[in-house]
């Protein structure tokens, strides 16, 4: 699916975006109105600061659909590791919409998607948990298995004390088939979120990635139900850990060998004049112990061993040094600046801590990963 995001706040972005679409639809209208052979290509206003065409959106300015636009769609979405933006999901205004709507049919449905990269990269696989909409690119170029899929109940039965979110119906991803299986295999009590978790566990396996890595380029992941109880319950166990990481990524606690300016991390918030970047970086090529967070801030004593922690071909603390930039797009010139996230997330001091955050992250991935359990693979199961 194709998504629209924004670092800014995006109410009145978004309020812009559909109000110059709708003006273009009216316009053409008129036109044609008096000429019914206008090229729709030639006619529509292709500014890049104005609005992204996508052939969908064309595709609805030829109908000349009119959209509403409606405040409540806006949320927020993963669209890259440990990269948050804004999303805006309204009528019409999203390309290959996919199944997204089953998976978050709107900001009061919680669910969890494991997103695996698809097929034919060169960077091995990648495997990260959601709980926003992913876009497309998140994990590569991304496929996802949800904890659960949702469906709109056809009638509503009205009363007052109804919930929003008694207009749909939550239905379990994990088939009854694959949980009788590892019910009969390792436990009675085992659970469809302990096979959810053992698969976020099991694609986390290095022996499983390289036995499987010639298989892995040409399919979609398929899963062994390992032979031990004691082993499908580590896979398991390990997964549940590694989900909650990787779903709090921004809350984890701040490395405690790593430094600040050569001091421990103070307790205190640093002054908002010493937390604004422009772009971070290394002190030279080769040398990641140490960023450069801006003019005011060197993070240093970064342990080597946190880099180990790949997710689509960089480490978590190169993917927010990467993201986390002033950078300005050629074409519209419109400049996106994650300065104005912090502020209008209230904490000034979010993409420091995003940092630190991120180093604390792959420091416990690591270590989950390291003690997964040695096991002598078989044969492969969907």
């Amino acid at each position: 699916m194709g998504i629209q995001f924004i670092k800014r706040h995006p109410v009145k972005k978004y309020e812009k975006h559909v109000s110059f679409y709708n003006s273009q639809v009216n316009e053409l209208r008129e036109k044609l109105a008096i000429n019914s052979n206008i090229d729709v290509n030639n006619f529509k206003d292709n500014s890049p600061d104005k609005i992204g065409w996508s052939s969908s959106l064309v595709d609805n300015l030829r109908r000349l659909n009119n959209p509403q636009y409606e405040k409540g769609r806006i949320c927020e979405a993963m669209y890259r590791p440990f990269f948050k933006q804004y999303l805006y999901t309204g009528d019409k205004m999203i390309h290959r919409r996919g199944q997204f709507e089953q998976l978050f049919p709107n900001n009061d449905q919680n669910n969890y998607l494991i997103c695996v990269s698809c097929l034919g990269t060169n960077k091995g696989l990648s495997v990260m948990i959601s709980k926003n909409i992913p876009d497309l690119h998140f994990a590569g170029d991304t496929q996802c298995f949800p904890l659960y899929w949702y469906e709109k109940k056809e009638k509503v039965q009205g009363s007052l004390f109804e919930k929003t979110e008694d207009e749909y119906i939550c239905h379990d991803a994990i088939s009854d088939f694959i949980l009788e299986q590892a019910k009969t295999r390792y436990d009675p009590k085992v659970t469809k979120e302990d096979v959810f978790y053992y698969v976020y566990g099991i694609l986390h396996s290095p022996d499983y990635r390289n036995i499987f890595a010639n298989d892995l380029k040409k399919m979609l992941p398929r899963l062994p139900l390992v032979e031990k109880v004691a082993d499908f319950w580590a896979f398991s166990k390990s997964g549940r850990s590694l989900a909650a990481i990787h779903l709090n990524y921004e809350e984890q606690e701040p490395p405690k060998e790593v430094l600040i300016n050569g001091k421990s991390i103070p307790k205190k918030q640093f002054p908002d004049g010493q937390l604004t970047i422009n772009k971070m970086s290394f002190p030279s090529k080769g040398k990641k112990g140490a960023t450069i967070y801006n003019s005011s801030l060197t993070i240093s004593n970064i342990p080597e061993k946190a880099y180990d922690y790949i997710e689509n071909g960089k480490s978590a603390i190169e993917w927010v040094m990467g993201r986390y930039g002033v950078t300005t797009h050629k074409e519209s010139s419109i400049t996106n600046d994650p300065n104005d996230w912090a502020r209008e997330h209230g904490n000034p001091q979010y993409i420091l801590d995003l940092l630190l955050s991120a180093i604390t992250v792959s420091m416990k991935t690591v270590e989950i990963v390291e003690g997964l359990p040695k096991v002598e693979w078989g044969g492969l199961y969907e």
